[in-house]
């Protein structure tokens, strides 16, 4: 990987890496999405978004899946984060209005360090990542749409790929009462994504939009082994190709995602929920969670029973419950190495040019780690970071088949039932009644 990188490096070291470019080449707007390059000299937070995507038709994305929920958002590229989705809003069947949910998401840094310590890497603000943007064919992108995605001193690629894929069981419930009936549905997610080559590697940026709510972001890297990253002396990698000459160096990605939470059209409030289960000897345990109101800046780390939600300030289920979505995070290898790669979210204070979690060329020389300073949260911006130490093994030549890196935004109490609860059903709110 290294040598790709560096000659990457020297060709685009003339290249304008600073604009940030919208589809049809117009700039990205003011605010999160578009402020990459630097700070307003008086910044104000963007507007949350309206009820649906308000954006040029080629900008667009909107799909009604086959349970009855639509989803609608608008896109446009930058030339250091790639693909940013902004004004993400949600309607279930049964809801009047789309439901404003996320007022911009996008990748907030891939950091790859290698574990002998001779490079690491910033992918998207030093080596190019959002400029690797690749042409899709028609067969990468099955059953959907591929939307042209331009860069400055480029042609126009098909960048982007919009489709939709089946997922298996929504849900499943055996009705005894109704002699036997089976209530049964496959779900279906609508699929957002494009690919971006950074040196040897690839990476697939994937977003999943549920007709359940849940939104799962992800990123699966693919490609090839360096080859110039073999090195069988210092014992930091793994034995690739016959006997034990060839290594392939051992190396961590730390992958950095930037949400701007504008839930019902207002910025969202923070909650942290903690359980403790206290033993019982020779009783069943018991467990109790306590919910914590996060009103200042905070760097957070799973731990066993403790999860995070996001709260609308504004908007309430049919339950009179206030909206959420919860940061589900999935298994990740904690990079140690970095202060800002050591804990697994962050809380900050809304900043214009707070866009990258590491080597943030905005806020030149800070990351995420010391934004948060105490400051009060008054429109949170959440950061997940998910490792994955990449131990290379045989079947990763050739092509490397992907290994992802994700975790799930899943809705809570967004809507007072299930969103896919069939007709038939939709009497069962609080206390199930008795068929």
């Amino acid at each position: 990987m290294r040598e790709g990188r560096l000659s990457r490096a020297r060709i685009r070291a003339t290249a304008a890496l600073g604009l940030t470019v919208l589809l049809g080449g117009a700039m990205a707007a003011a605010g999160p999405a578009g402020a990459a390059q630097a700070a307003p000299k008086t910044p104000k937070a963007p507007k949350a978004p309206a009820a649906a995507a308000d954006c040029s038709a080629a900008s667009r994305i909107e799909q009604k899946l086959a349970g009855g929920t639509t989803w609608r958002m608008c896109w446009h590229y930058e030339s250091k984060a790639g693909l940013v989705l902004d004004k993400v809003s949600y309607q279930p069947k049964g809801e009047a209005r789309p439901i404003p949910v996320l007022t911009t998401a996008k990748l907030g840094q891939i950091h790859v360090p290698y574990d002998d310590g001779s490079v690491e890497y910033d992918d998207l603000t030093g080596y190019g990542f959002g400029e690797g943007v690749q042409n899709l064919s028609p067969q990468e992108c099955p059953g959907g749409t591929l939307k042209k995605v331009k860069l400055p001193h480029a042609e126009a690629v098909n960048g982007l790929c919009t489709t939709t894929r089946a997922r298996g069981h929504a849900y499943r419930a055996a009705a005894d009462e109704d002699n036997g009936k089976v209530w049964s549905a496959q779900g279906k997610d609508l699929l957002v994504y494009s690919v971006n080559k950074v040196g040897w590697y690839e990476y697939i940026t994937e977003w999943r939009f549920s007709d359940d709510g849940t939104i799962s972001p992800q990123v699966g890297a693919t490609g090839n082994l360096s080859p110039s990253d073999y090195n069988s002396a210092d014992g930091r990698g793994w034995p690739i190709g016959k006997g034990a000459r060839d290594y392939a160096t051992s190396h961590s990605h730390n992958v950095f995602w930037r949400l701007n939470f504008g839930l019902d059209g207002a910025p969202a409030k923070v909650q942290q929920f903690d359980a403790t289960t206290t033993d019982r000897p020779g009783r069943i345990p018991t467990t109790k969670t306590k919910r914590t109101e996060v009103g200042k800046e905070l760097a957070g780390n799973s731990a066993a029973q403790r999860w995070w939600r996001l709260v609308s300030t504004r908007g309430k289920n049919k339950d009179g419950h206030p909206r959420s979505y919860e940061i589900v995070l999935g298994h990740s290898n904690k990079y140690p190495g970095r202060p800002y790669t050591k804990n697994d979210v962050y809380f900050t204070q809304w900043n214009a040019c707070q866009q990258f979690a590491s080597h943030n060329r905005s806020c030149p020389g800070t990351s995420v780690n010391t934004w948060v300073n105490g400051e009060t949260l008054k429109h949170p911006i959440a950061w997940v970071n998910m490792g994955f130490h990449h131990v290379a093994r045989d079947e990763d030549q050739a092509p490397m088949p992907l290994h992802w890196q994700g975790f799930q935004l899943a809705p809570r109490d967004v809507t007072a039932m299930n969103p896919l609860t069939p007709a038939a059903l939709a009497d069962q709110n609080g206390q199930p009644t008795t068929r």
